[in-house]
């Protein structure tokens, strides 16, 4: 099964409509979102954790939107980052976050898995990117064909305090598929991929998984 066309626009236009208040919820200096949101700040802060084991890592960013995680990576010595994105107003954002580091960015709109992209990357991360994908196992091989290191992504699970109220936000009232996952479902997708190294945690509403060669 591929993502068909219908749900990669629908995405598409969500995030065009949706992208000042995505970016809104990664706004650390409000206190509010780390307390209700913690599993953002938990995804971030693997990412730097990782991306601190490289050198100078270049880092593919799937679904980066705004550019918030790459412009901490950048400023903490990432050599290159590139932004593959569907919404154009989310990559606007990360053009204006981003500008100060020149020519280490590269800010790609398209779907991710038809766009040309240059790897490998010694980071790929795919945080909030799940979420709206319809075939997973598709995303992860091309994941894995663009990584030469690691790789982290976020996964929401379903809980009955949390699934339907997504569902209804989402699917219903915003017209923009959801999707939900099990932890085996995630160790499978990542040794398809080529990860011979997977690490899985669980929070409270989602997977944050670590994949290395």
């Amino acid at each position: 099964m591929t993502t068909s066309p219908d749900a990669t626009g629908r995405v598409r236009e969500h995030f065009r409509r949706k992208a000042f208040s995505f970016d809104h919820l990664y706004d650390e200096e409000h206190a509010l979102q780390r307390l209700l949101r913690p599993g953002l700040f938990n995804r971030r802060e693997l990412a730097l954790e990782v991306a601190h084991e490289y050198d100078t890592p270049s880092v593919l960013d799937v679904g980066g939107g705004s550019g918030r995680i790459g412009e901490l990576l950048l400023a903490e010595g990432a050599s290159r980052y590139v932004d593959v994105d569907l919404s154009d107003t989310m990559l606007d954002l990360a053009r204006d976050r981003l500008a100060r580091f020149g020519d280490k960015v590269d800010l790609v709109q398209g779907d991710f898995l038809t766009t040309p992209l240059e790897g490998p990357f010694d980071l790929v991360l795919a945080l909030g990117y799940f979420d709206y994908i319809e075939d997973a196992a598709a995303h992860t091989r091309r994941i894995g064909e663009l990584s030469s290191g690691s790789a982290i992504a976020s996964f929401p699970r379903w809980t009955w305090t949390k699934g339907p109220v997504r569902k209804l936000r989402y699917e219903v009232i915003n017209n923009c598929p959801i999707f939900d996952y099990e932890r085996e479902q995630l160790r499978t997708l990542f040794a398809d991929a080529g990860f011979e190294r997977i690490t899985i945690r669980q929070g409270r509403s989602g997977f944050l998984v670590r994949a290395d060669r």
